[in-house]
């Protein structure tokens, strides 16, 4: 049986869902069991990352650990991972492509994390695989309010921004691979997108999907760092995602892509495939 944590967000989501539709046993750590929405048969269980004794608790039967880490600070994880420890030999952790794994300083505190994180499982005894993201293509579901109910343009500072953006199933992907099949520890897989395309593009594909034309306006610096702000973002990390999306700006950039198709054998999902999946959320 698997352990998935994050299980009612977007990448947990998707491995709770691929695992439960290959009959793969699974169980979902959440706070909330009352108002999770997910697949009959998956046992959900409550627990919290913060509480390691929550997480032993609900390890009994467990051979596997798909972690999404989702505190802002890397040292908390060593008790969760010693609870992990006492019943599975595997966990596949959700990491950043911004890690680099041999820089005695990350580039923003979420990587920073992430890092840590990565270091901390590399040395738990576990049988340890780090998928580290590429941009989500579903951070793009931000959009849906402003384009849900007939909007046409999406408000941002950067749109000639350009990522690789992954589909969360991808991502799902390469994880259940390395929980499930052999030849995947102590390994770290970067995985992006199979296409390099700017936030316009990525619109315009969207209002393609669901047959109304859509465009981006830009938007100022300093109103989307008040909008992160506000949204509960400390200052720094704002400022961080800011910066990030003015290094994606520069007609310069470009992101070596390395697909789930390197781990799982299958093609990736091109960002037209994600708008499709999720088309209703923009209607």
């Amino acid at each position: 049986m698997i352990l998935v944590t994050g299980a009612t967000g977007t990448v947990g989501g998707a491995v709770a869902r691929r695992l439960a539709g290959t009959g793969e046993d699974v169980r979902a750590l959440v706070r909330a069991p009352e108002t999770a929405r997910l697949p009959a048969g998956v046992d959900v269980v409550r627990g919290d990352l913060s509480d390691p004794a929550s997480v032993e608790a609900a390890m009994h039967g467990i051979d596997g650990v798909f972690l999404v880490w989702p505190l802002p600070e890397a040292a908390p994880v060593v008790p969760v991972l010693e609870a992990v420890r006492l019943h599975a030999e595997r966990i596949a952790y959700l990491s950043s492509a911004g890690v680099e794994p041999d820089a005695e300083e990350q580039g923003d505190p979420i990587t920073e994390t992430h890092a840590g994180v990565e270091r901390a499982i590399a040395t738990s005894g576990l049988a340890w695989t780090a998928v580290r993201a590429g941009g989500f293509a579903a951070n793009d579901l931000a959009w849906t309010e402003e384009l849900s109910g007939g909007g046409s343009a999406v408000r941002t500072p950067f749109p000639e921004a350009r990522r690789a953006v992954v589909h969360e199933n991808d991502l799902a992907d390469v994880a259940i691979h390395a929980l499930t099949t052999e030849g995947h520890a102590g390994r770290a897989y970067t995985v992006t997108g199979p296409e390099m395309l700017s936030e316009t593009e990525r619109v315009h594909i969207l209002g393609e999907v669901i047959g109304r034309p859509l465009k981006t306006e830009r938007m100022d610096p300093d109103e989307a760092r008040a909008r992160l702000t506000a949204a509960g973002l400390p200052a720094e990390a704002a400022e961080g995602i800011l910066e990030a999306h003015r290094t994606f700006s520069d007609p310069a950039h470009t992101e070596d892509l390395h697909t789930a198709e390197e781990v799982t054998g299958l093609p990736p999902r091109a960002y037209r495939q994600w708008a499709a999946d999720h088309a209703d959320a923009f209607r």
